[in-house]
């Protein structure tokens, strides 16, 4: 069970996504939040999804297959600065069509940096997520990185501005580094696929 994971394509173009109808997670958030990191850590692989220090570096819709049951699909950063205008209205747009066009969306997994408030950019995903009804949990993550009245300071901003959260329900806390809510994510992910 979770047992099999693997990279399957990168998609550039909305006309690439797979046609196996399989159900797909979908992970998404700010460039540099640690979508990569989060991929390798729960499925226990150094190299499932290529990390980097650079942020940005995710530039396509990355899908994992998971004991052949359902995809992980990782979205593009939104919102990295240090590309050009262009190429980040791109990505929005891809984000967004992906999550018009794709009929096979059973959760996302919101990844917000706990070391800092929500983003406007966070807010916008918020918002696209309850658009296109998609069911969702935040994940605060690099908690590892925070003292601990500083986690309960995360999560009291992360419900002040999306009041729909609820704690340990569809706001969780994470570290990749130390496999804190490891555990609660792959609970997650059993009860809906097995």
């Amino acid at each position: 069970m979770l047992d099999e994971s693997k990279f399957v394509k990168s998609v550039f173009a909305i006309k690439e996504l797979p046609k196996d109808n399989l159900p797909e997670i979908i992970l998404c958030g700010r460039s540099n939040v640690g979508k990569s990191s989060f991929l390798n850590s729960l499925f226990n692989k150094k190299d499932l999804a290529k990390t980097s220090s650079t942020p940005g570096k995710t530039r396509s819709i990355n899908y994992y297959l998971i004991d052949k049951k359902f995809y992980i699909v990782d979205l593009p950063g939104f919102g990295y600065a240090k590309i050009s205008k262009t190429e980040r209205e791109y990505w929005a747009r891809l984000i967004q069509e992906f999550l018009s066009e794709s009929n096979n969306i059973w959760l996302a997994f919101h990844l917000i940096d706990s070391r800092h408030k929500p983003t406007e950019l966070d807010f916008k995903l918020n918002a696209m997520l309850h658009f296109f009804n998609i069911p969702f949990v935040v994940l605060l993550s690099k908690i590892d990185k925070l003292k601990q009245s500083e986690i309960s300071d995360a999560k009291k901003n992360a419900i002040e501005s999306f009041p729909e959260l609820s704690l340990d329900d569809n706001l969780l806390t994470y570290s990749a580094v130390k496999n804190f809510g490891h555990k609660e994510i792959l609970q997650r992910l059993s009860k809906i696929f097995y």
